[in-house]
């Protein structure tokens, strides 16, 4: 028991405060969690924006969920997507990305990317997310999969307005 408090309490203090942008499932039953997170260092250095040029970290969680009719192990990461989120500031300044894949030890595999905000920081923003099958992955689908399903994920779109990263992008994490 001391050695399961010992191993959340490291978890804990591991992990900073997130922000929930939304929640959604999408088909065949996966889970799909966008987030704001404080920045962080992300390696290889050199592939990914500062930290100190950075005001958040993007994120998006692919699970598969409870309700996927396939029996996959609920959590588990659901990987080959192509994920972009166009940013936009109230002022009109935007920034399209591309999330990729990354891992730590609070949120194991999740797709992300470090940004700098297309504004100020306490602009309200609106975010686009486009979810779809990585089509430039080698992924093979068994025809059990494709007569059942057809294509591994269609394309899916997610809006939400009127958010502000102020709290967030001044949220440090160590």
């Amino acid at each position: 028991m001391i050695k399961f408090l010992l191993i959340l309490l490291l978890i804990s203090s591991l992990s900073a405060e997130e922000m929930i942008i939304g929640k959604e499932i999408i088909k065949p039953g996966i889970d799909i969690t966008f987030e704001a997170a404080p920045k962080d260092t992300i390696h290889p250095k050199g592939m990914y924006l500062k930290e100190n040029a950075t005001d958040i970290h993007i994120e998006m969680l692919a699970n598969w969920s409870y309700e996927n009719p396939y029996d996959f192990p609920v959590g588990g990461f659901v990987a080959y997507l192509n994920v972009h989120a166009l940013i936009e500031s109230s002022q009109g300044e935007s920034l399209e990305i591309e999330l990729t894949p990354h891992i730590n030890l609070v949120d194991s595999l999740h797709y992300a990317q470090n940004i700098k905000l297309p504004g100020k920081i306490d602009d309200k923003y609106k975010i686009t997310f486009t979810v779809k099958a990585d089509q430039n992955a080698n992924l093979g689908i068994h025809e059990d999969w494709y007569s059942k399903v057809g294509p591994y994920v269609s394309q899916n779109i997610f809006v939400y307005s009127n958010l502000t990263f102020k709290a967030i992008a001044n949220t440090l994490r160590r």
